[in-house]
């Protein structure tokens, strides 16, 4: 070795080396399943570890493999993909990718645990990496599609009668808005979509929530908000 070139230090080879995201791709159509694994498989940060085509397999596939995100499309064979997101929701972060734009579908999706939605044709292969990054991360991404269909659900709820009687807890207009939501039975998911705040920011506006009513589940806050 040249005595004037300096020796490559392990740490210098890895700083900038993290292990690519593990994805499932779960959709009862081969062609889609393909071209979703071609895609992805462009991208060295992403890596996909198993397939299923059907909502039974899905879950086994997730279990096996323990992915950090499941695309996961609607409607399937066996088992539809909403099922598929309230069985696994714990286990992996699912990103629901699929043609139907039904507001229920999404709600339910939504209501499940899934932690996106995107609507095939409505985003780019860097959109779809960018997606599954940042749902990995523990954010949220909805399609426009999705985000309609949120906050038409949000426009059509009833809102709580009386807010005057909720100002004795101390919350903020904000605190009060999520948790009149909350009370409507919208999950942290739905709420980030339809008032554009991010999962975080309404997973702390609702530990302040808590905090200020004594509380620590969302049935018990529920249940103090509506007495």
């Amino acid at each position: 070795m040249n005595e004037h070139q300096p020796a490559l230090k392990a740490d210098d080879r890895t700083a900038d080396w993290s292990p690519p995201l593990r994805v499932v791709v779960v959709d009862d159509n081969e062609i889609i399943r393909v071209g979703l694994r071609s895609m992805l498989e462009t991208d060295p940060t992403i890596r996909v570890v198993g397939e299923a085509g059907d909502g039974r397999t899905a879950v086994a596939v997730v279990k096996r493999e323990t992915p950090d995100v499941a695309l996961v499309d609607v409607r399937m064979p066996v088992a539809d993909g909403v099922s598929v997101a309230s069985e696994v929701h714990d286990l992996t972060k699912v990103l629901m990718l699929t043609y139907s734009d039904s507001p229920d579908i999404v709600r339910s999706a939504l209501a499940a645990g899934a932690r996106g939605y995107l609507v095939h044709g409505a985003f780019t292969p860097q959109e779809l990496t960018a997606a599954i990054r940042s749902v990995a991360q523990g954010g949220s991404v909805l399609s426009s599609q999705a985000i309609e269909a949120v906050q038409s659900a949000l426009t059509a709820a009833p809102a709580v009668p009386d807010p005057s009687r909720h100002d004795i807890h101390g919350l903020s207009r904000r605190e009060r808005e999520i948790m009149d939501l909350i009370a409507q039975g919208h999950t942290n998911g739905e709420i980030s979509g339809g008032l554009f705040l991010a999962e975080k920011t309404v997973k702390n506006h609702v530990n302040h929530i808590f905090a200020k009513l004594g509380v620590t589940s969302r049935s018990a806050a529920v249940a103090l908000w509506l007495g």
